[in-house]
This record gives C-alpha cells, structure tokens and sequence, in this order.
C-alpha cells in the first residue's frame, strides 16, 4: 500500500511543501530514504521504527521505501519523522488517509514516541495556510508558535500513541488557541534618566530611534557609549503585529526563539563580539542561516570597538545597510534574508582610547591614529548618518544626585515622530525617515530660501557628497518630525550638519 503524508521543507525563510510518500514491498527487512536527505534525515530509520514500537503500534516486516518529493529540493533536520512514521501507519491499516484530508505533519520522534521540539515551525504554519491547509500537526511544544498563524487549526501533539489515538477517534486532541498578541517595549539595560550628562548624545539618540538612522558614537573608554547604546532599546517604538511576526520567524528559522515566549514582542538588540566571523555577522554556512544582521531586523545592531572589527566584515555590511536585504549565494542555491537593521556602532579616537582625554595622556602617534582610523572606510562612514563625540564625563556632573528624563518619555515623542512618517510615506510602503530614497527626499524635504542658502554653505565647508547631501535632508526631516513642524527649517537643518563627521565627506 502507497501512503502519502503532507510535510514540509524550509528554504531561507520560506517553506515547500513536501510530498511525503510511503510504501511498503516484499522484500528483506529495510528502509530506504531517497529525495535528497541529510544526514539527519537519513538517521529518522532508527527513530521512527522505534517509537513505533515502543508506542504499541504495528511495524511491517519489509522493505519500506520514503520518498521526499520534490526531490531537486534539500531535506533536513528531524521534522520528517513523524510524517514518516505517520505513513508507515497508513500502510499498515492502523491510520486511515481520509483522516488527515488537508492536513499537514511536522515534529522530531524519540525513541519512546515522544515529540522533541523543531526549529521553523512559524514558516511552517504560515506555508500551510497559504497553501489551503486547514489543520497542521506539530509536537506540543512547539504549538504556541504555530498558533499565531491565523485561519489554521493547530493540534499540539505529544507523542506518536497520542496523534493515533486522536486520528482514530479515540481520544481526539483540541486544537490550541491563538496566544494574546500583547505589545511591550523593548527593555534597556539603564534608563536614560540614569545617565549623567551626555546631553547632546542622549539627543542624537533620540534622533536616530525617531528616524530609524543609523549612528556612530566616539569618545575615550569610560565615556560612557555602550551604556547609552544598550540604553537605546528603551526608547524604541513598538513593534506591530507584522514586524513581530517578520522577527519571530528569523528567530524560528536560527532556533533562537525563547522556550515560553512564541513571539518576539519587542524589538531586538543585538550585540555581537569583534572576533565574530563573515559568516556570523552576515549569515552562511554550508545551507545558509542568517546572522546577526537579520537576527536585528527591525531592531538595532551594536557594534562596539567598530575599528576592531575585519574589514572584510565591516565591508560586507555596506550593501545590507543601503538594501536592507543580505543574499547569500552558494553552490546549492541563492538565499535572501532581511537585514532592515539600525547601526548603532562605538569606537575610541586611537589604538590607547584616549587622544583628548583630560584625565589620561595618549600614547599613540599620528601615524598609529591614522591607520586606526582608516579601519573604517569612507564609504562605510557615509553610510552612517549620526557621528557624534562622547565627551567625558566629570564628578559634577556624576556626583549631581538630580535625575533626567526618562526613557518612557523619550519613547512617546518617537512613537510621535514615527507615527507621523508612516502617514506620509505610507503610499510609498517606507517605515521611516532613514529609508527614503532620493525621490522621497525630493517630495518630502522642500527647503525655503534661508534653509537652502545653509545647506549650500555646507555643502561647500564640508565637501557633501550627493549622498551626504540626502542623509542631511533625511536627518533634518526627523528633527522636524520630532519637533511636530511640517517643514524643515534652518535650525533643523543646523542640528543635523553637526551630526556629520567631516572626515567621513
């Protein structure tokens, strides 16, 4: 008898549908997996026969052959082992095929019959609804995850003896309801209000959470910049539903999704070492899986001791930051991952940290600060739309006991500022200010004649490149934005120049 089970394989963040065919032949006792398995795949014989036989249920005495259609397709992890299992089942008279009519399966089987938890379960459910399934079946687990996919009956199973007693009416297994989608802010490590002085930095914060730009922070060690950039999450928007979902499923697809929580509800932070490799920052491996750069979409990617970082690494970034995509081409296939992530990176002014400190003699000469600097290319840099200087920070201003602003405060006038982008850009499908491109700032950043004449002595002081000249418009739309005005005037366009780093022109 042929038996025929629904599964699925995912592909970068999209699933396929996977014809799972079973059948049972005379012949010495063996199974065959074909269909262009891995070795995870190809280890689910011992498995699967396993916990069919410790679950008290029938398993032929021949050869079984499984075939993973379509075949052009790779197939791997453990999710085929319950569809296998499943179909062995239906050769054997124990499952009838009309009782999984617009069904699809996916879980990993121990050997007692238990499901384990499986990674990509979002994209999973989210394929089975696209494709017309009405019910899928995944390990209890992982069913919270699943559920959040609208329009589709989730059945949580827990063992392989519990999906047959369901499949044969014995005991069926309620569908599991959808999880509240509650939004939360994200959380910093210290609120603003903590932070002692640094009040043009806090400001320059406030700009890039406001417009989604990207920033680069310098100053001496102590000064007090990864404090600040871990500060940033607290005074970001919050997420909606479909950049939840967006998140939730790069986080399903790494496998880093959190045990008790099925969706990520607040924006990312991410924070990865300077000795992280290509591949880890930008995604890879032998079947590409995305890296720290997607793993921060639509959240913030911080990049301390930036210099330090390998200039291959740093280099790779700069088609990411302009795209908000990353594609990753090997032999077997070209895989695309989203990368709509906000820069925010820190680095000392030399190789010592302390060119300019008041409290500490540098170290290094012109020479070495030069080739420190130089690290970083101007290209990158021109990427970056906030270069602000970290002062440091002395015992007034440490010692005052007064507290200031807090994050939650900051964070209304974003949300403000952002709410006002999305209605214009709307029509355009733009989220903010950063993601304009030169027909947006064309249309949304008129100048009258006093701005005009500013930006064009600027332009001449500075030396502006022309995409310098568009990230100043952009900037000072999102200082307008924050202070609720319409049109961009000359004191917008003047805190935004100051924002630029004149080596960077």
């Amino acid at each position: 008898m042929l038996a025929n089970v629904k599964s699925c394989a995912v592909v970068g963040l999209d699933g396929v549908v996977v014809d799972v065919e079973v059948d049972v032949r005379s012949g010495l006792p063996a199974v065959v997996i074909v269909g262009l398995p891995d070795a995870a795949v190809q280890e689910s014989r011992e498995r699967v026969q396993s916990a069919i036989k410790n679950a008290g249920l029938p398993y032929p005495r021949n050869r079984i052959i499984v075939n993973l259609a379509p075949a052009s397709i790779r197939k791997a992890g453990p999710l085929y082992d319950l569809p296998i299992a499943v179909g062995i089942l239906i050769t054997m008279g124990a499952i009838t095929p009309e009782s999984l009519d617009g069904a699809m399966i996916a879980g990993e089987l121990s050997l007692d019959g238990s499901l384990r938890h499986i990674s990509g379960v979002l994209p999973i459910a989210d394929l089975a609804r696209r494709e017309g399934f009405t019910r899928l079946y995944v390990p209890e687990m992982d069913a919270p995850e699943a559920a959040l996919i609208p329009s589709l009956e989730v059945i949580p199973v827990a063992s392989l003896a519990d999906l047959h007693a369901h499949l044969t009416g014995l005991s069926p297994i309620p569908p599991l309801e959808a999880p509240e989608t509650v939004f939360i802010p994200a959380i910093g490590q210290t609120d603003f209000r903590e932070i002692k002085g640094q009040e043009h930095v806090k400001r320059a914060l406030e700009v890039a959470a406001a417009g989604g730009h990207n920033m680069l922070m310098t100053g001496v060690p102590g000064s007090g910049k990864t404090l600040m950039a871990r500060a940033l999450p607290g005074i970001l928007p919050r997420m909606t539903l479909e950049e939840a979902l967006e998140v939730t499923r790069i986080y399903s697809i790494a496998d880093q999704l959190p045990a008790d929580e099925p969706l990520i509800r607040a924006r990312p932070f991410r924070a990865p070492h300077h000795t992280i490799s290509h591949a880890g920052l930008v995604g890879g491996g032998n079947w590409p899986q995305p890296g720290e750069i997607s793993l921060a979409h639509r959240g913030v990617l911080f990049l301390d001791e930036l210099p330090e970082f390998g200039s291959r690494v740093l280099e790779t970034m700069r088609q990411p930051i302009e795209d908000k995509l990353v594609t990753i081409s090997r032999a077997q296939g070209t895989l695309t991952f989203p990368a709509s992530f906000q820069l925010v990176a820190a680095m000392n002014p030399c190789p010592c940290g302390y060119l300019g400190s008041p409290v500490r003699a540098c170290t290094c000469n012109h020479g070495m600060v030069t080739r420190y600097q130089k690290r970083i290319s101007g290209p990158l840099l021109d990427r970056i739309d906030i270069h602000v200087e970290v002062p440091f920070v002395n015992f007034e201003k440490l010692g005052d006991e007064r507290l200031g602003e807090p994050s939650e405060d900051i964070r209304l006038r974003v949300e403000a500022a952002r709410q006002r982008q999305l209605e214009r850009l709307a029509e355009d499908g733009l989220l903010n200010n950063a993601d304009m491109g030169v027909e947006q700032v064309r249309k949304y950043c008129p100048l009258d004649a006093a701005s005009k004449s500013v930006l064009e002595s600027a332009m001449r002081q500075l030396r502006l490149t022309a995409r310098g000249y568009h990230r100043v418009l952009k900037l000072s739309r999102t200082i307008a934005d924050l202070d609720g005005e319409q049109a961009i005037s000359p004191a917008h366009l003047a805190e935004a120049l100051q924002y630029r780093a004149k080596s960077a022109e």
